[in-house]
């Protein structure tokens, strides 16, 4: 159990989901997601899932990540440990937003974007 503070500094206990070994194969997808379901079950206010022991991402993992995503209901669920090859291919697949991060179109919560004078009209 991991414990943070939310914008609004309530503590918050993040409950952690690690991935196997190189990652998550299609085979290993279903188990998660049912071990997923059984922490929200058992009360996990959110999921952080460790990414940091894969080693060879590729699209079996981002699938798995995908269909965990798709099992959190709309749940928090957040991936951490994701080394670059991993972000490169959540990026590409548009599942950025499992690192906690904007898309490149949108900008960051509390961003205001600003018009300079003289910028052209788009």
């Amino acid at each position: 159990m991991i414990r943070s503070r939310s914008a609004g500094h309530h503590l918050v206990e993040t409950t952690r989901l690690v991935l196997p070994g190189s990652g998550p194969t299609a085979r290993d997808s279903a188990a998660l997601c049912a071990r997923l379901a059984r922490l929200y079950d058992d009360g996990a206010a959110a999921v952080e899932c460790d990414a940091s022991a894969v080693t060879a991402p590729d699209l079996a993992v981002v699938e798995a990540l995908a269909r965990l995503r798709l099992a959190a209901r709309g749940r928090p669920l957040r991936v951490t440990g994701a080394g670059p090859a991993l972000r490169a291919l959540l990026h590409l697949a548009g599942l950025v937003q499992l690192l906690g991060e904007a898309e490149e179109r949108e900008p960051a919560v509390g961003v205001q974007e600003r018009v300079e004078p003289g910028d052209p009209p788009l």
